[in-house]
């Protein structure tokens, strides 16, 4: 009996896997920047690949969110297959869409060495810094591997609930981050043992993941983290072959679903030092929102989903090879820029919002969301928006647009007027700021709305420096920090509903 191992060829990168006969296909393409987003449950198509030689046979799952024309054509989900025989696979290609950060910031010099983490959902930064210096001497960049168990924290949070699910989730996270930690050192040549610090930043969900705090109260109403602060360890508690006097910190949460990301934002922004109120939002999957001056600060959170990351739409994907980013109207139609200059395969977050702020101007988008244009828009060819993609948007940014406004609200009669909104993260450094005020996701305008990358990790980076956590100037935030639970506010569903229409124009 044979014991040689099926073969897998990936295009267009080249590379060849072998595996046991009956391997799930998603153990093996996802450190091939295959995506999951739903947790390889069937019911997306975020996972898709083409079979160019060899057979692997659709089943229902397939059968269901494929067209005929696209399984005859070899498409296939990821997730819903497993290596039989060899296969010649296509893939689409995966860049890393994530900032990194060379912000000059004011410190006090230490001696040693420091580590900076940003635990995205998706995707890990880790910056190497001279801590006598404040020099960086390295970067490192990962998907995190939870994103084979779903795109967003919900899906995590229920893996996690399954028998052995959080163990599992927390041993690859730290299992991954120790190995960027490594690689930093072993890249820029420099002695483990002045290696003094490691800050890690996230979400409340990476936080629970990453720290073994029970999940199962994030699962449910009302949503409240139990245990959400200050998390210190020792690297060898981490399995992390470090120095013996490394600490490594993960930041405490500011309440809710509000992470240490935004904490460390705050940091990096300084909108808590202010006279005037400044506002600072994540447009991620779950949005996170604060509103702050020197003398109060008031934070919430809203599930926008992931279609600002192109995910749960139809022709979706992350800002790689081949997506649409950008479009602009031009004699009644719509042109679009694709990454790589490449032929559309798809479109991103921000392609999304520009091709339905187009839509809107073309009068091929009602206000109300609905086309008048059929089933599906046509964006370019063979890259279409269906009324379900519009609505996914009209989620998301309703979401947004409804937290903006609640906690403008809560401020209270004789609120100050917002000066300046900071956008952080990925999607809020490439969102075109006109399409998104055409959408009303954000309703101010554009000169008071300002892109500053990636603030968590700056954030993490300025922390770094703190010489005593639980006095450091975070901690001062978090005792100040006025936590709105929006799920709990009586006014929440109707402003929402009102939010989820576009403006007439």
């Amino acid at each position: 009996m044979s014991t040689e191992m099926p073969r897998i060829v990936l295009r267009p990168t080249g590379a060849e896997l072998t595996a046991p006969k009956g391997t799930p296909l998603r153990d093996l393409l996802f450190e091939q920047g295959v995506e999951f987003p739903c947790g390889g449950n069937g019911r997306c198509r975020g996972c898709r690949v083409r079979v160019l030689e060899g057979s692997a046979p659709p089943n229902d799952a397939q059968r269901a969110l494929l067209s005929d024309h696209e399984i005859a054509d070899g498409w296939r989900l990821a997730c819903q297959c497993r290596l039989e025989e060899n296969l010649v696979i296509e893939l689409r290609q995966w860049d890393a869409s994530i900032l990194m950060d060379d912000s000059q910031f004011v410190f006090t010099p230490q001696e040693g060495l420091g580590i900076a983490i940003d635990m995205g959902t998706t995707t890990l930064v880790a910056q190497l810094l001279d801590l006598s210096t404040g020099h960086v001497l390295g970067v490192k960049t990962a998907l995190n591997p939870q994103a084979r168990f779903g795109g967003d924290v919900m899906s995590r949070i229920q893996h996690a609930l399954t028998p052995g699910g959080q163990a599992q989730l927390q041993e690859g996270i730290r299992r991954e981050i120790g190995k960027l930690a490594r690689q930093l050192l072993a890249a820029s040549q420099t002695d483990a043992s002045l290696l003094r610090r490691a800050i890690v930043v996230g979400n409340t969900a990476m936080h629970h993941l990453f720290c073994g705090v029970d999940v199962e109260p994030l699962s449910h109403y009302p949503f409240e983290p139990v245990d959400y602060g200050l998390k210190t360890f020792t690297g060898a508690e981490l399995g992390w072959e470090l120095g013996a006097s490394t600490t490594v910190q993960f930041l405490p949460c500011l309440g809710g679903f509000v992470g240490s990301d935004v904490l460390a934002g705050m940091l990096a922004t300084g909108i808590h030092t202010g006279e005037q109120l400044a506002g600072l939002v994540d447009l991620g999957t779950n949005g996170e929102i604060v509103l702050a001056t020197r003398d109060r600060m008031m934070c919430a959170s809203t599930a926008a989903g992931p279609a600002f990351e192109g995910a749960r739409i139809s022709s979706g994907m992350r800002a790689s090879t081949g997506a649409i980013w950008k479009v602009t109207t031009l004699d009644h139609h719509m042109e679009v820029e694709v990454l790589g200059n490449a032929e559309p395969r798809g479109i991103c977050g921000s392609g999304l919002v520009d091709a339905v702020a187009a839509g809107l101007d073309l009068g091929f988008i009602k206000p109300s969301g609905r086309l008048t244009t059929g089933d599906t828009l046509m964006v370019s060819e063979p890259v279409a928006l269906s009324q379900c993609d519009v609505r996914q948007l009209q989620l998301a940014k309703g979401a947004i647009a409804a937290g903006i406004r609640l906690l403008l609200n809560r401020w209270g009669d004789g609120a100050p007027e917002l000066t300046t909104l900071h956008l952080a993260g990925a999607f809020g450094n490439y969102v075109n700021r006109t399409s998104a005020r055409r959408i009303g996701l954000l309703a101010f305008p554009e000169d008071q709305v300002k892109p500053v990358g990636n603030t968590a990790l700056l954030g993490a980076k300025i922390a770094l420096f703190s010489p005593d956590a639980e006095d450091g100037a975070y901690s001062a935030i978090r005792t100040r920090m006025e936590h709105v639970s929006l799920n709990e506010d009586p006014e929440f569903q109707d402003v929402y509903v009102d939010e989820m229409g576009f403006p007439a124009g």
